[in-house]
């Protein structure tokens, strides 16, 4: 099968590395985050438009199934990784993806050393990688969250475990389908 364009942003630490080697000779800056990125959503949409914002490239580190797994438990995650990095990849934000199967992404900072850390605002009380970045001159940046948008609440919604979330039509909406019915 042909290999999508999207695709060719899916990396590996060697590759990335030599990407970080070109950004930093062209003096262009390098934002950095990671997550499980399970179950896109519009929240995704705004932090990595955030992300990319606080530079000229975005590379995002998205755990493996398997790291994803030990931390949020075995029904998790949803999406296999193979198909997380893809999404990401195809997204206009997003200039680099890469798998990653540590606890925590201090192997993967302390190859690429970005010039900005981004992480969620939920994460303002600890951000790991922070003394990485902030030791090689680089900064943390912090985003705003999106309200009410989250892969919990997408899955508490398919689950039912929310059910005046799911599905139910609003008065204008019984009205609309009503009319339409005439």
């Amino acid at each position: 099968m042909k290999m999508r364009s999207y695709e060719s942003k899916v990396i590996n630490l060697k590759q990335m590395v030599a990407a970080r080697k070109k950004l930093r000779t062209g003096g262009k800056k390098l934002v950095f985050t990671n997550g499980c990125f399970d179950l896109l959503h519009v929240g995704h949409a705004d932090y990595l438009s955030f992300a990319r914002n606080q530079g000229d490239a975005l590379v995002v580190a998205i755990n493996s199934d398997r790291s994803v797994r030990k931390n949020k438990g075995p029904s998790r995650p949803i999406v296999p990784e193979d198909e997380r990095a893809r999404m990401l990849a195809a997204l206009e934000a997003v200039d680099y993806v890469i798998v990653f199967g540590d606890e925590k992404p201090h192997r993967l900072l302390r190859a690429i050393l970005p010039d900005v850390l981004v992480k969620g605002a939920d994460w303002a009380h600890w951000v790991a990688g922070r003394e990485i970045v902030e030791a090689h001159g680089g900064k943390v940046a912090l985003a705003p969250l999106t309200r009410g948008q989250s892969t919990t609440n997408i899955i508490e919604k398919i689950l039912g475990k929310r059910p005046e979330a799911i599905g139910r039509r609003s008065k204008a909406d019984h009205r609309s389908h009503a009319a339409k019915q005439t």
